[in-house]
C-alpha cells in the first residue's frame, strides 16, 4: 500500500495511473476504522482496479468542538486494517494540507437544500455544509470514478449525491448496506467510547427500528407503531433527536411518509444518545 500525505503527490501518482487504464474507486473516511469501512474496500476493488482511502477527521463538519476533540484516533491500527484489505492508496493529509487557507476563511456554499432543514441538518447545523466542503476538496485530489460510501450515514449519502453534479464531478456515487455487530448495533466508529454497559444497551436502537419494519409489514398505524418504539428507547434511558419514518426521492429529497407515494424507498431513522452519554449514535433501517 501507498501512503501519500501531500495532495500534489498523490495527484501525479492517480494521473500516471489513469494514464495506464486504472480505474480509481474512492473510500473517505475519518479513521478509527471497522469492519464497515472495510466492507466499502472490497466493494471498491471488486468494481474499481485502483482503491484509495482517505483518512481525515474533518473539522469543519463538527458543530461541536468537544466531539471533534473526543473522536478516536486509531492510525497505526487504521494503516495495518488497510493492508490487510489490499488497500492500494492510503492518503493521510495534515489539516493544513487540506485547508491551506485556514478553516476560518470564506468557504463556498452548497445548495443542499430541505436535506439542510431535517433530522441530521436540523440538529446539526452547518455539519452538512462542512461535510460538502472535505468531500469537494477530496474528489478534486482523487477524481475517482466511483465513490464508495456507507448507508448508516443515510442522509450524508444523499448530500454528497447531490453535491456530484453541483460541482460538475463524474464520479458515481456507490452506497452499500450497512454492517452490523452480531447483536444488531450498526458498525460505527463512536462503538469505541461507549462503555460495556453502554454497549450492551446501545442494540435497543437495532431493536426499535425492527420494531417500526415488523410492525408495517404487518399493516399497523405508523404513528401507533413510532410512539411505540419511542417509548421502548426511553424505557431503555435513550434521549431522541429523532425517531421518525421517512421517503426518499429519486433526487435525494427527504419526505414524510404522508407526502409519498408507495413506490417510493422508505427508512425508519433514529438519532438518540443515552442519559448521561456524551456519544451519539444514528442508525436507519429500509423499510
Amino acid at each position: 500500500m501507498y501512503l501519500f500525505k501531500q495532495k500534489d503527490e498523490l495527484r501525479h501518482y492517480l494521473n500516471t495511473a489513469k494514464q495506464q487504464g486504472a480505474t480509481i474507486g474512492f473510500v473517505p473516511t475519518m479513521g478509527a476504522l471497522h469492519e464497515g469501512h472495510l466492507s466499502l474496500i472490497r466493494t471498491a476493488k471488486a468494481q474499481t482496479s485502483l482503491t484509495v482511502c482517505s483518512i481525515f477527521v474533518n473539522p469543519t463538519q463538527f458543530n461541536d468542538p468537544a466531539d471533534f476533540e473526543k473522536y478516536p484516533i486509531t492510525i497505526e491500527k487504521d494503516i495495518q486494517m488497510l493492508i490487510a484489505a489490499g488497500t492500494d492508496v492510503l492518503f493521510l493529509p495534515a489539516v493544513a494540507e487540506m485547508y491551506p487557507e485556514g478553516l476560518s476563511a470564506p468557504a463556498p456554499h452548497y445548495d443542499f437544500g430541505a436535506l439542510e432543514t431535517v433530522l441530521e441538518g436540523a440538529h446539526r447545523p452547518g455539519h452538512f455544509q462542512g461535510v460538502g466542503r472535505i468531500v469537494h476538496k477530496l474528489l478534486d485530489i482523487v477524481q475517482p470514478h466511483k465513490l464508495f460510501m456507507g448507508q448508516k450515514d443515510l442522509q450524508q449519502c444523499l448530500v454528497v449525491t447531490r453535491l456530484l453534479p453541483l460541482i460538475d464531478s463524474p464520479a458515481e456515487m456507490v452506497i452499500c448496506p450497512t454492517l452490523r455487530e452480531p447483536d444488531g448495533l450498526a458498525m460505527s466508529s463512536r462503538n469505541m467510547r461507549l462503555g460495556p454497559d453502554e454497549r450492551k444497551n446501545a442494540v435497543a436502537l437495532y431493536q426499535a427500528l425492527s420494531y417500526i419494519k415488523t410492525g408495517l409489514a404487518k399493516g399497523g398505524s405508523l404513528p401507533d407503531i413510532l410512539a411505540a418504539a419511542r417509548l421502548q428507547l426511553q424505557s431503555s434511558k435513550f434521549e431522541m433527536d429523532y425517531l421518525d419514518v421517512i421517503a426518499v426521492k429519486d433526487d435525494g429529497i427527504i419526505l414524510s411518509p404522508e407526502q409519498a407515494v408507495t413506490d417510493l424507498p422508505m427508512y425508519a431513522v433514529v438519532a438518540a444518545r443515552m442519559k448521561g452519554s456524551p456519544v451519539r449514535l444514528i442508525d436507519n433501517m429500509q423499510m
